[in-house]
């Protein structure tokens, strides 16, 4: 097996979550990614409850197709936590997670590491996704979350304002991420990055290969504390 060291003067663990947490087909499934083009929202007429059903028809189709495409916007993945949220508590969806991540992450705590996640899904898609797992309610072994609204992941300056929401320096942390530019920007805020291969997940230069540290299985990081 494949081990990485984490460096002695890292405290803090940065998830990712699609892709790295949770399988990308988990997350997929959950969207409509089959309509083709933007529908475009009609404007008012003078039909009453007719014109009323097809504009919300036509929000709901534009909707869909913003899921179909992956868009980050904020708003829209606060939307699909409210969404979430339904299916959730009537137990009707049950995230799932790759079966190395609850282990190793119940470890790293008992370690004395702190574990926080940065989704570009809402703080509250997040907390659906922790409460209510094929693991069970797992939310207490994450020590706080974080999505778009510090800014996006592909932007270093985002890592800083984690940095100081935590209250610790950006060397101090390790974010564990399947999406290279999210690593680029988090690697130029001084903070430790481990690129997470995963069955699903996009494939990677050659050059990416050589430049990212590359894990497959949490149970593959190496605590300073480990023995």
């Amino acid at each position: 097996m494949v081990v990485l060291s984490v460096p002695a003067e890292v405290s803090v663990i940065l998830l990712d979550i699609e892709g790295t947490t949770t399988p990308i087909a988990f997350v997929k499934a959950e969207e409509d990614s089959h309509l083709v083009g933007a529908v475009p929202i009609p404007a008012a007429s003078e039909n009453g409850a007719d014109d009323l059903q097809q504009t919300i028809q036509a929000v709901v189709d534009n909707v869909c197709w913003q899921m179909s495409l992956d868009r980050k916007t904020t708003a829209l993945k606060q939307l699909q936590g409210h969404m979430w949220r339904a299916a959730f508590t009537a137990g009707r969806m049950k995230a799932e997670f790759f079966e190395d991540v609850v282990p190793a992450v119940r470890k790293w705590r008992e370690a004395g590491m702190k574990v926080y996640v940065y989704s570009s899904g809402s703080v509250e898609a997040q907390k659906l996704l922790f409460g209510y797992s094929t693991e069970g309610d797992i939310l207490e072994l994450i020590d706080g979350h974080f999505d778009t609204k510090i800014g996006h992941k592909v932007e270093s300056e985002s890592y800083r304002k984690i940095a100081d929401s935590i209250g610790c320096s950006t060397n101090n942390i390790l974010f564990l991420t399947d999406v290279t530019p999210e690593a680029s920007a988090a690697e130029k805020a001084d903070v430790h990055v481990a690129v997470v291969v995963r069955p699903g997940n996009a494939g990677l230069t050659d050059d990416e290969k050589t430049y990212y540290s590359l894990i497959t299985s949490f149970s593959e990081l190496h605590l300073p504390s480990s023995t």
